[in-house]
This record gives C-alpha cells, structure tokens and sequence, in this order.
C-alpha cells in the first residue's frame, strides 16, 4: 500500500513538472505574435535591399543588427505570453530542472546555427544564409517537441523542408524566410490557440 501511494504522488509530480513545462514553453498567441514581428521584418528588409542610397556594407550591417532586435523581441514576446499562460493556469513562472533542459536543446542548434550563418556572412556567401535559419530553427524546433507539446515538431519538420527547397532556389531567400518565420508561425499559432487554448477559456 505504501508503496503504491509512493508510487502515485511520483507520478502526479511527474505529470505537474510536465504541465508546469508545457504551459512555459509555448502559446499560440505567442506564436502569431513572433510571425507578425518576423513579416514586418521581413518588409523592412526588403525596402532597405531595394534602397540604392546605402552601401552593401551598410545595408548588411542594418540587416545583422535588425536580426539581433527581432530576435530579442521575439524572446521577449514569448517570455511575456508564457508568464501569462502560466499565471493564468496557476502554475508558478520558474525555470526548473526540465525547463533548463528544454531551453538547452531548444537553443544549441539555434546557437550553431547563428555561428554558421555568421562565419558564411564574413566570408561573403549570402545566398545560403536563409536556408541555415529555416533548417537549424526546425531541428530546434524537433529538439523542443520532446518537452513541449508534441505537435511542436510538424512545425519543426515544415521549416526543415522549406529550409532545404530554399537551398536550390536561393533567388528567393526573402520570400522563404518570409514563409518559414512569418507565415508558418501565424497559421501554426492559430490551429493550436484554436486546438489547445481557446477550449479552456
């Protein structure tokens, strides 16, 4: 008996330490918010390629440094929507053992790949750079699947494949970067506020 009771409150940590993980980890308003930010980014990018009043240098000294904003913003929005989530269902805005996890599997291949991206940018080869986004972000986003929720990868695996077309096709890396961060993003931010959230409310 004891040790069935044991048994018991193991799991129903177990399964709080998972939901506590699920809610940090991902809101679909979070998401739609992410792909708006990354088409208007996209927009600006666009505009300031098409300007012939800035040099190359500059305008890909703007381009990096425009990528480093959107990236913080986008962490940022998504810290503030999950601190939302999480006190909405009561659950305690940390980061404990499993969230570290989550974090360190989420971010390595974001990390490698935004070093690859910058060793490829120095050496002047631009054309591949949107390709390496699209597909390090989707085996990111595989790795986040295994503490998050699961449907996560069907993301992960449509920014890989988009990632690998873009590489053979490197004419319209805008575009495919507009699809994979923005367009992806939205539609995916909705069926799962529609599938997950919106039910709850």
């Amino acid at each position: 008996m004891e040790n069935k009771e044991a048994f018991d409150a193991l799991s129903e940590i177990r399964d709080m330490m998972a939901k506590s993980t699920k809610v940090l980890s991902l809101s679909g308003l979070s998401s739609v918010a992410v792909g708006a930010l990354a088409l208007l980014a996209a927009f600006v990018a666009g505009w300031l390629l098409a300007f012939d009043g800035i040099s190359q240098y500059y305008k890909l000294k703007l381009l990096v440094a425009g990528a480093v904003v959107l990236f913080a913003l986008c962490l940022l929005v998504v810290l503030l929507f999950a601190k939302h989530k999480a006190a909405k269902n009561n659950i305690p805005f940390k980061f404990d053992m499993t969230s570290r996890k989550m974090m360190w599997y989420f971010f390595l291949p974001l990390v490698v790949g935004g070093l690859l991206c910058g060793a490829v940018i120095l050496q002047g080869h631009y054309g591949l750079t949107s390709s390496f986004m699209l597909v390090f972000y989707g085996l990111a986003l595989v790795n986040l699947s295994g503490y998050s929720f699961s449907n996560i990868k069907y993301l992960g695996y449509a920014e890989l494949v988009l990632g690998l077309v873009d590489c053979v096709t490197i004419q319209h890396a805008l575009l495919f970067w507009s699809l994979g961060f923005g367009v992806f993003h939205i539609l995916y931010g909705i069926l799962f506020h529609f599938l997950y959230e919106r039910k709850k409310d």
